[in-house]
């Protein structure tokens, strides 16, 4: 991995000089990057950096096991349930380290731009969906309780009985991931996905993109108003570091053999999330000793409480280690295998939109086919080892993590791979990962609402090459955001309408159709290339450039090692995730525009 920010640095300067300067406006993108793609920070930035991106995901990661373990027939059996959460966190991990590093005989599948693998929300559909049937309905059990210092915790007894009762839905649930995530990984293989992405232009990704963010407003929503005076506060934090600060430096002491020296170092623009995080917390730990926030879990302000569950970290584990068929044999069935592929394919979807804001976050060129159609195959083992490691939940490529890149600046792929490590870590020692878990909601609420914000603002970013006076451009893109928003909330509301005769299909439409990013960047894709336009008016001309006409930085996506021997054989160019894929010689019919596939 070429050390390219070497040529923003001081050699005769302590080693604080490494960064300082502004990065530079990348060509590409626009964005002023302090480390792109390829640089790489020094190893305490990319420490720091990587726990950042480990708190960004955090919240969306932990909301998952939650949300599932109640549908499993865990109750509020919290051990439990933080073993679940330390296994999904180990797999993201690990997922995250083989999506962005060379190993072993996983090199040939490597997509290598910085994202963060992680649970995906698309799976809790189908997951609830299979959960409800009625040979899955939770037995009553007996309850104990249990006195907590603040409210009495009703659980599960730990008996035998009801272990092998929610660890076989959790079996259930496992392999139905495992066979749908075949597809996935026969889609990315064969590059079905890449053939598409040939009448794919900015008017199709920018709803997508867009969607991404806007379909998470309630997440951010319900964590926020739980305490809006905490959430605006660490939102206000977020602003003032990375905005208006962001070019404060700080003085930094540091010692380098016998010589010692103090560096101006812009602490804001790189860690305002973690500083953020922080004194939000610390606020909130500080009105919690005073009882300035009361003890009173009806109260409107009782959320912001950081002793709510900190009975977590006492009863969690010092280290586990979770291991592939840790809750016994995967079971499979019809039913549940298609029902999860909705699922897959939602996540699929997002992943492609997440795709090309990573690529403009880190001021990589757009991915070439060979890099999409390898994304799409790895999500797709990834996904599988999720099944296997029993997680709960499938894997897909974290947006909010990409709009922590924007708001660092940083979009090195080294301080991804820091960063899978430390979620390993994380999820291998009990005890750290159950500390986060006493993170209050209202913090977590004012962090999501600056991270989606930003990812969706990339989306609409894209309409940069279309021609925005363009009626129908304008018709297209506020159609499909909007048609995006509308359809999904209003099937969601009627609930089971759809009535084929066949219980399965059913399941996947309804699934399907509440994906606002689907619904809205399949209205941009068809009403993209069936309205008439000129090349110019679409875009097309620009981003058919990038796409198809700039290698520069191509180079990105190959395969360290790998590609050089791959290059040596013509027939390594007929498969779709190799880095030296030609694609297939055919035209697509973009407006009066030709593009023919070329050597990624």
């Amino acid at each position: 991995m070429a050390k390219n920010n070497l040529r923003h640095r001081n050699l005769n300067a302590p080693v604080f000089d490494e960064g300082l300067e502004d990065g530079p406006l990348d060509e590409s993108t626009g964005f002023d990057l302090r480390y792109r793609i390829n640089d790489v920070p020094p190893w305490y930035l990319s420490i720091v950096l990587g726990l950042q991106h480990y708190l960004t995901m955090f919240g969306s990661t932990l909301s998952l096991p939650l949300l599932v373990a109640p549908a499993m027939c865990v109750g509020n059996d919290i051990i439990v349930t933080s073993e679940i959460l330390g296994t999904l966190l180990f797999v993201s991990g690990l997922i995250t380290l083989m999506q962005s590093t060379l190993v072993n005989i996983f090199a040939c599948c490597y997509f290598r731009l910085p994202v963060i693998q992680g649970g995906s929300f698309a799976f809790l559909a189908p997951t609830f969906a299979i959960l409800n049937l009625d040979k899955f309905q939770c037995p009553g059990y007996e309850r104990e309780s249990i006195n907590d210092t603040n409210k009495t915790l009703e659980m599960y007894t730990g008996s035998t009985e009801h272990t092998e009762v929610w660890q076989v839905r959790m079996r259930e649930i496992q392999g139905a991931i495992i066979a749908s995530s075949m597809f996935q990984v026969v889609i990315g293989f064969s590059g079905m996905i890449g053939v598409l992405l040939r009448y794919i232009g900015p008017l199709s990704i920018a709803p997508t993109i867009s969607l991404i963010g806007l379909s998470l407003f309630k997440e951010a929503a319900n964590n926020a108003s739980q305490n809006w005076w905490i959430s605006l506060m660490t939102v206000a934090l977020i602003v003032l570091f990375s905005q208006y600060l962001r070019n404060t430096s700080i003085p930094c002491c540091s010692v380098k053999g016998k010589r010692c020296g103090c560096t101006p170092y812009r602490v804001f623009q790189m860690f305002p999330i973690i500083l953020a995080l922080l004194i939000a917390w610390g606020v909130c730990a500080i009105l919690t000793v005073t009882n300035a926030l009361p003890d009173d879990d009806q109260h409107w302000a009782y959320a912001a409480r950081t002793d709510i569950k900190l009975n977590a970290l006492s009863k969690a584990a010092w280290f586990r280690f979770p291991y592939p068929g840790q809750w016994g044999t995967p079971t499979f069935s019809v039913a549940s295998v298609f029902g999860m592929l909705a699922g897959v394919l939602a996540g699929t979807i997002e992943s492609i939109g997440d795709y090309y804001a990573a690529a403009r976050m880190s001021g990589a060129p757009i991915p070439p086919l060979h890099a999409i159609n390898r994304g799409v195959f790895m999500e797709g083992i990834g996904c599988t080892l999720a099944g296997v490691w029993g997680t709960g939940s499938g894997t897909t490529t974290y947006s909010q993590n990409i709009g922590a890149i924007g708001i660092t600046k940083v979009g090195s792929r080294r301080v991804i791979q820091v960063a899978a490590i430390i979620i390993m870590i994380f999820g291998l020692i009990g005890k750290l990962g159950a500390l986060f878990v006493s993170i209050p909601g209202p913090i977590l609420g004012g962090i999501f609402m600056v991270m989606f914000g930003m990812i969706t603002a990339v989306g609409i970013s894209n309409l940069q090459f279309v021609d925005l006076d363009s009626s129908r451009n304008l018709f297209i893109f506020g159609f499909s955001l909007f048609f995006g928003l509308c359809l999904p909330q209003w099937v969601k509301t009627k609930g089971n309408f759809i009535h084929s005769g066949s219980d399965v299909f059913d399941q996947i439409l309804v699934v399907l159709l509440t994906t606002g990013m689907l619904v809205g960047g399949l209205t941009g894709f068809v009403l993209d290339n069936t309205i008439p336009g000129t090349k110019k008016e679409r875009g097309l001309v620009e981003w058919s450039r990038q796409d198809v006409g700039n290698n520069k930085g191509i180079e990105t996506y190959d395969i360290p090692i790998v590609t050089k021997h791959l290059k040596k054989w013509s027939w390594t160019s007929y498969f779709p995730i190799s880095p030296t894929y030609s694609g297939c010689k055919c035209s697509s019919a973009r407006g009066d525009l030709e593009i023919t596939t070329v050597v990624g």
